[in-house]
């Protein structure tokens, strides 16, 4: 099937210009006059079509709304038919697979805390949540390798807003109230699309994503821990069990991973194991529980309720709009504080999902994909069921998992060395390049696609409305809750591998004679680089550490404020420019930053 033609974008470092329409914009670009006479500088960052025949008295600005909605249309609509017809491709099967087993365990065990402490929500509702997200995002998004779903921080966000009017006298009804909160952030988030304001991602760089997805990783790490301790309330047995368990698991999953990494076995036996090897781990530690004296501990399992069943038997729809006048004003500042949660949880993922060590050639889509999100949230509040968004590291994850390996000619690898050199951060180009000298080159197997598709977000959301099933369901409660904890430390310590923040500190404790004259962070001042990843570890910490106090419902702020602070602080210090271009880059490819409006 042939491709759809795209239009040839050059890019450069300060500016963008696009060919193939007469009013195309980028920042620092004048465009061509239109039939009116009229012509637009520096409007927007992203690349737009501005209807410039229709209304030509308006001001740029009110002509732009909704401009980068109908742009991202219009960039991913000719591809969307080989979204579908790309996925007769096996590596669609394990990808959807190993991202059910990612998504939806963590999910239900992030959950389990807010299940118990609200009895407001039940497994199902983190499985319909799961099923919206991956339906909505995978039929109609732009971004459909974007894993959405019930994470970690929103469960945090409701269990503290529960907490908070709880204290209240006279609180009100908790799902109409959150009903409410749902419904201020889908309209900002609305907004937010509408008015092109995701173009500010161009100021996320690697900095901020690398705290965040060291809090992330540390979030899972912690919650296993939690899982484990929890077990103690039910009997020493049982939480020794659950112990062994979580290490079995969580070994068990890196063993595999390891064997695939090595040069033993046929490549298909390889492959099996880094595409398999956590959901058979998963499978073997749940059923070492039911094994000879560990069923006599009788370890805790998950908890389910009725097939399609809601928690407390209430109805599915609820009636938000029956809550009293005065909590409608409250929860304005709640939904603002999802919104900002949102805002960058979410972007971040689909930046990271679709970042430059993927081979990609699709066009993203960040402004409609976020009307998108908006839409969930609200239905989310309607229905009574956690929010979902993008989901780190499940996102990258998937979009790994469906990377095609294979070893170009020496022609190809040079073309593509070049390119990537340039569009990588400095780390990530280091890394490229010491692969590229090594003799054995010819013999490894590299990235040479990646199988952009639907399918397998969409199966993998359908198979959570088979697992509400009666019979699944059975085999849901069947998982030991230790395993979970064994689930969140290899999810966790597998995203801490890649974290660019762990990298850092790596070398620091690097024997200096064993460092490759080739990485770039030789040529940082040592206490520079010392400043950089401190400034980074403080983000880190105040991160983590509001999380666990009353004052968690205002974290995504402190997330937030990193953007500004990397723009506006960082660059104060005292840090040469060929020094911070070493230690911070780019979170995606220019391909990938397109959509709003490129990189800084």
């Amino acid at each position: 099937m042939a491709e759809p033609q795209v239009p040839t974008i050059t890019t450069s470092l300060g500016s963008l210009a696009a060919v193939g329409h007469p009013s195309l914009s980028w920042q620092g670009v004048t465009t061509e006059r239109d039939s009116q006479g009229v012509s637009f500088t520096g409007l927007s960052a992203t690349l737009r079509t501005y209807p410039t025949s229709s209304w030509p008295l308006l001001p740029p600005f009110i002509r732009s709304i909704g401009a980068g909605i109908v742009q991202d249309l219009r960039a991913r609509t000719p591809w969307y038919i080989s979204d579908w017809t790309d996925a007769w491709n096996y590596r669609v099967v394990p990808a959807t697979a190993l991202i059910f087993f990612a998504n939806v365990l963590p999910g239900i065990a992030f959950s389990l805390d807010l299940i118990e402490t609200t009895q407001q929500y039940g497994v199902a509702e983190v499985l319909i949540s799961s099923f919206m997200a991956a339906f909505v995002f995978s039929v109609f998004g732009a971004q459909p390798l974007t894993i959405a779903g019930v994470t970690g921080p929103i469960t945090v966000f409701n269990k503290t807003i529960y907490d908070i009017i709880q204290k209240q006298h006279n609180p009100p009804n908790y799902l109409h109230f959150v009903g409410w909160v749902y419904m201020w952030a889908a309209v900002i988030h609305w907004i937010t699309a509408v008015l092109n304001w995701c173009n500010f991602l161009k100021y996320v760089t690697l900095f901020s994503c690398d705290i965040f997805g060291f809090y992330v990783s540390w979030v899972y790490l912690q919650y296993g821990v939690q899982v484990i301790t929890r077990q103690f309330s039910g009997g020493i047995d049982g939480a020794f069990v659950a112990i062994i368990l979580a290490l079995l698991m969580l070994v068990t999953s890196f063993l595999f991973q390891t064997l695939s990494e090595k040069t033993y076995f046929h490549p298909i036996i390889r492959r099996c194991f880094a595409d398999y090897g956590m959901p058979i781990s998963l499978v073997a530690a749940s059923s070492m529980a039911y094994w000879g004296r560990f069923n006599f501990a009788n370890p805790t399992t998950l908890p389910v309720g009725g097939a399609f069943q809601a928690a407390n038997d209430r109805a599915w729809l609820v009636k938000f709009w029956e809550l009293d006048s005065k909590w409608v004003g409250i929860a304005l500042p709640f939904g603002i504080v999802l919104w900002v949660l949102f805002f960058f949880d979410h972007n971040v993922s689909s930046l990271i999902a679709q970042g430059s060590r993927f081979p990609l050639r699709k066009p993203p889509g960040f402004h409609y994909d976020f009307f998108l999100l908006g839409i969930t949230t609200f239905v989310a509040g309607l229905v009574g069921v956690p929010a979902p968004n993008g989901l780190i590291p499940q996102a990258p994850i998937h979009t790994t998992s469906l990377i095609i390996m294979g070893r170009p000619s020496k022609k190809v690898d040079e073309e593509e060395q070049a390119q990537t050199s340039g569009r990588l951060s400095p780390i990530t180009s280091t890394r490229v390049t010491e692969k590229s000298s090594d003799p054995s080159e010819h013999a490894q197997e590299v990235p040479v696609a990646v199988v952009e598709q639907r399918v397998s977000n969409l199966a993998q959301g359908a198979l959570c409305l088979v697992l509400l099933t009666g019979p699944f369901l059975r085999i849901l409660h069947l998982i030991p809750r230790g395993v979970l904890a064994g689930l969140f430390w290899y999810m966790g310590a597998d995203a801490l591998q890649g974290n660019g923040i762990t990298y850092k500190l790596l070398f620091l404790i690097r024997d200096k004679t064993l460092t490759p004259a080739g990485e770039s962070l030789r040529k940082v001042r040592r206490s520079r680089l010392v400043l950089f990843v401190a400034i980074q570890l403080i983000g880190f910490g105040a991160t983590f550490a509001i999380t666990q106090t009353i004052a968690a419902i205002g974290f995504p702020v402190v997330i937030l404020l990193l953007i500004p602070m990397r723009s506006l602080i960082i660059p104060r210090l005292p840090f040469t420019p060929e020094e911070l271009s070493i230690l911070d880059g780019p979170t995606a490819s220019p391909f990938t930053m397109e959509s709003v409006g490129g990189s800084l």
